[in-house]
């Protein structure tokens, strides 16, 4: 059972949270900075300083990473206007399932856009993960 209990095992590759989702001013996706250490902590094994090993998360089907700021309310996913259209939200703030990739597909994923184990600064910036990783188009992944 996991401490902060937002996240839950769902499958090899994902746990799945509950979490309100709302918009953001700016390009990068983000989560209270206090839960986001207690997550990169707990789940990813990484040092809460560790900013190149970013949380990864899907949204219906985009996957982006997330980083960890103080204004952010607790139990909310801000995310960026053009991650926000793309999906299913309607009338944010609204509560939604959102997955968490695993430390390992949080690193095969980020390995799709850079080099292996190292994120490149525009994927840690808050670029979707789809939109670098080929031809435009959510992957699906």
């Amino acid at each position: 059972m996991l401490m902060n209990s937002m996240f839950e095992p769902f499958s090899g590759s994902y746990y799945l949270g509950r979490l309100y989702v709302e918009p953001r001013h700016g390009e990068t996706p983000a989560m209270s900075r206090r839960q986001y250490e207690a997550v990169q902590r707990q789940l990813y094994h990484a040092d809460a300083s560790d900013q190149d090993t970013p949380l990864v998360m899907k949204l219906d089907q985009r996957h982006f990473p997330v980083t960890g700021i103080e204004s952010v309310p607790a139990d909310t996913l801000a995310v960026p206007p053009e991650i926000l259209s793309d999906s299913r939200v309607e009338n944010p703030p609204s509560l939604r399932e959102v997955l968490l990739a695993t430390a390992d597909r949080a690193e095969q994923l980020l390995s799709l856009t850079s080099g292996v184990g190292e994120a490149p600064s525009e994927v840690r910036g808050g670029y979707s993960l789809e939109r670098r990783a080929g031809d435009g188009e959510p992957t699906g992944i």
